[in-house]
């Protein structure tokens, strides 16, 4: 062991199983050494943060009360779980996380037997441990089930469906409730923690059997009378448990989740119960610990590398406007001329850009929550009214509002408009947070009209665009990160519903862009020059109503098409190979049409351009895709060029 480590404790400890071998009063030490490695790891790779700090205690309190990875540990959203990767044996790679090859920002089943679940969008982690806890049952088995929730997930509605049907089916589940803004209970101190040790100790369970028991025998008006005042005293203590009580959950809360002699008795008894299910609510501080996260207004939510001693965090200087912030300026522009104009996001305003326009208009900003399925109804609602909302939401977060959309918007022609962020590869997020798929999921729905933004300046013209479409819905999307640093519009003017633009005149190759791939097309389209092939590009624009005269002119003035978008199979390309196959251009072989698309994998993160690499959708392989549709090697074409 180093004489000189600063985490000489935390050093001994490769598994949970060696945490459980030390005496009760050296869990403080194993905490706040797990905090020191936790934010030097961070610092070097950047990563969510403050929830992690949040729930160092607990983490550490969970694993030496538990079993596990015999007893279930499920965290939900997964973002809180660095500290816990820590103590279950991968220390060593810790520095690697959201890097290519590396561990995951999330937890992940492949990546090890203590993740049994894996989570990067919120509030899967009740019914997830239901299922479990249920196999458990018929398999008859006696392990727990714990799900720890929290970090705002508790506002989706998901959540609480898991929670009606666990305490329906009295399964024995044991739910953490990281309350950690404060959102349901006040601050909380000793008398709390000595309730909460006593609702949860087996005297008190005892007794309280026992007075339903003795209840059953009285009369019914007395009977009812003593359950209420012995429910609604522990509901005005516990300040926050009615509700959980009357889903089902015997309630045991709130308790400082910093305070290791207030959670490890409790976390016993709990484990100890032989009921349930069981709710324990733990207050959090997230950014716990470290004093610049503590002093942030996001608590440090989410950080590039940083500098530990100050806390300054190391951001390169942009080139060019980030996309999010391009569609909140766009927008509040827009609004200070239409006063129906509205913004709705999904527990995601600063990811959104609705950041800047609630800055702008309070009054008509809805932040509703982690309720993406709620946010795309209330959108439809205001449609209905008259008003024009734009319902900013993640590319994989609208995933979870799909039947809203279709049930909601689409049938009946209501113009929602849809601003879709992280639209194609995200990077350190990886493939739960990819934009692979609404290409396909909202290009089958009839009444859409589906627009992507090649550059900054386009976005700026497609939110005008998106203003002016008032008969039916319509969806914009754009991918995280920086623009391309071109000139700006002063104000969007809205374009002409499906219509593309050529970008570059050729006469043998020609590429179909939708979407930000724009950029590559362009210096591929410079290399193919170099091999003396004269090639075409055009911006496809909208997806749907596709531009059917711009595709039947590239398919018939070009020996090759091809069609690049940030999407999946069953999106654009599918779109245009539609068309193409229904006007019988194909028939003849005078074109010949290729399609560039995600690979049909999960692909795990990296930085975008390996990822893009990976996928064969930058220059390099769209160059290559060209001389694969011309029967040519392209190594054989550059060596001969050279």
């Amino acid at each position: 062991m180093n004489a000189y480590s600063k985490t000489p404790l935390l050093d001994t400890i490769r598994t949970p199983e060696d945490l459980r071998k030390l005496k009760i009063e050296q869990v403080r030490q194993v905490a706040d050494e797990l905090r020191q490695e936790t934010i030097d790891a961070v610092s070097v790779t950047g990563g969510h943060f403050g929830a992690g700090l949040g729930v160092v205690e607990l983490t550490t309190a969970i694993h030496y009360v538990f079993d596990t990875p015999r007893d279930r540990l499920i965290w939900d959203v997964g973002h809180q779980a660095y500290p816990h990767k820590i103590l279950t044996g991968r220390r060593d790679r810790i520095r690697t996380l959201r890097t290519g090859g590396g561990l995951s920002g999330f937890t992940k089943r492949s990546e090890s037997d203590y993740d049994p679940f894996g989570a990067a969008h919120s509030s899967t982690s009740i019914s997830a441990g239901l299922g479990m806890a249920v196999a458990r049952d018929l398999s008859g088995g006696k392990n727990n089930v714990i799900a720890v929730i929290g970090d705002g997930s508790m506002s989706a509605g998901m959540a609480y469906e898991a929670m009606n049907n666990a305490g329906a089916m009295n399964s024995r589940l044991i739910v953490i409730l990281n309350d950690n803004d404060m959102s349901i209970a006040p601050p909380v101190g000793a008398m709390s923690a000595y309730l909460s040790r006593l609702y949860s100790g087996k005297t008190y369970r005892t007794l309280r059997e026992a007075a339903k028991q003795i209840n059953k025998r009285l009369p019914k008006i007395i009977a009812n009378r003593a359950n209420r005042v012995e429910e609604y005293s522990r509901g005005f203590m516990m300040d926050g448990g009615t509700l959980f009580e009357e889903l089902g959950f015997y309630y045991v809360g709130p308790i400082d989740g910093h305070n290791l002699d207030h959670l490890l008795p409790v976390l016993k008894n709990v484990r100890d119960m032989e009921t349930g299910p069981i709710l324990v609510h733990v207050v959090t501080q997230k950014g716990k610990g470290y004093g610049p996260a503590e002093a942030s207004a996001d608590k440090y939510h989410a950080v590039v590398k940083f500098d530990v001693a100050t806390g300054t965090q190391a951001k390169a200087k942009p080139n060019a406007p980030a996309y999010q912030n391009v569609f909140g300026q766009s927008l509040v522009k827009e609004a200070q001329k239409d006063d129906k104009i509205v913004a709705i996001t999904a527990a995601m305003p600063s990811g959104t850009g609705v950041d800047i326009f609630n800055k702008a208009f309070p009054d008509r900003t809805f932040d509703v929550g982690i309720a993406e399925q709620h946010a795309v109804t209330f959108a439809a609602g205001l449609a209905t009214e008259g008003y024009k909302p734009f319902c900013a939401i993640y590319s994989t977060f609208l995933q979870r509002g799909y039947d809203q959309i279709v049930h909601d918007v689409a049938i009946q022609n209501l113009p929602v408009r849809f601003a879709i962020d992280r639209a194609g590869l995200v990077g350190a997020d990886g493939a739960t947070h990819a934009g692979s798929f609404d290409n396909a999921y909202l290009g089958c729905l009839p009444n859409m009209v589906i627009m992507a933004a090649a550059d900054e300046a386009e976005l700026v013209h497609m939110v005008a665009t998106q203003v002016a479409i008032d008969d039916r819905p319509s969806s914009l999307r754009y991918p995280r990160g920086e623009g391309r640093g071109i000139e700006m519009p002063d104000v969007g003017v809205p374009l002409e519903i499906g219509k593309g633009r050529m970008i570059r005149q050729g006469n043998k190759i020609a590429l179909l862009s939708f979407g930000t791939r724009l950029a590559e097309c362009e210096k591929a389209a410079d290399e193919l020059a170099a091999h003396g092939l004269s090639t075409s590009i055009a911006d496809a624009r909208f997806m749907k109503p596709l531009d059917t005269e711009l595709v039947l002119k590239l398919a018939r003035d070009h020996e090759i098409l091809i069609t690049i978008e940030e999407g999946s199979i069953g999106g654009f390309g599918s779109h245009v190979a539609q068309f193409l196959t229904d006007q019988g251009v194909l028939d003849t072989g005078m074109v010949k049409f290729r399609t560039m698309v995600l690979p049909d994998v999960f692909q795990d993160h990296d930085t975008p351009a390996a990822m893009y690499g990976r996928a064969g959708l930058d220059a390099k392989g769209i160059v290559a895709k060209v001389f694969e549709a011309l029967g040519k090697d392209v190594k054989t074409e550059t060596v001969k060029l050279a």
